[in-house]
């Protein structure tokens, strides 16, 4: 079984309950979408420093500055990340950039929603043509050969990361 299928099937039901709690801000809304934006501004830096500590995601480009210049550009000052340690080894890591880097094929589809009037650098930044298919190959890479406790792991980094989500999606709920 593939990495990739392993983290879809153990982390499924964190990324149904992050991706109903964001699902519920109304993106065509400036009031929502900055709340939106301001609950992805305690998470997504804080989730990107982490995950900075892992050489291949230093390959990929990061969205944090892009989502603090819509922030800007809607007037709201970017919020304090919140509070992330879920640990520092390779496993770990991967589990996180999993979810980091997922976020943005769901981010691809929220950016329909938003105005062309309101700023949607944030969302807008797929990955480039190949890139999703080089992260999964890169995930399944080092994951090969690897025992149980790596894997469990990379688990926890993945459910970690959609619990950082979580806990930024109710401090910025939808109105």
């Amino acid at each position: 079984m593939s990495a990739m299928t392993m983290l879809r099937d153990a982390t499924g039901a964190a990324h149904e309950a992050v991706d109903a709690a964001f699902g519920a801000h109304d993106l065509a809304s400036p009031e929502a979408y900055g709340r939106f934006l301001l609950a992805h501004g305690r998470a997504l830096p804080a989730a990107e420093r982490v995950m900075a500590a892992l050489p291949f995601a230093r390959t990929l480009p990061t969205r944090a500055p892009l989502l603090a210049a819509d922030l800007e550009e809607l007037g709201v000052t970017a919020p304090a990340p919140l509070p992330f340690a879920p640990g520092d080894d390779a496993a770990t890591l991967w589990g996180v950039l999993y979810v980091v880097e997922g976020s943005r094929l769901g981010g691809a589809m929220l950016s329909r929603q938003v105005p062309p009037d309101l700023p949607w650098r944030y969302l807008g930044a797929v990955h480039a043509s190949g890139q999703w298919r080089a992260i999964r190959a890169a995930l399944d890479a080092a994951a090969a050969g690897e025992d149980s406790d790596w894997t469990a792991r990379m688990i926890a980094g993945a459910l970690a990361t959609f619990a950082l989500y979580a806990e930024a999606a109710a401090v910025n709920p939808p109105a």
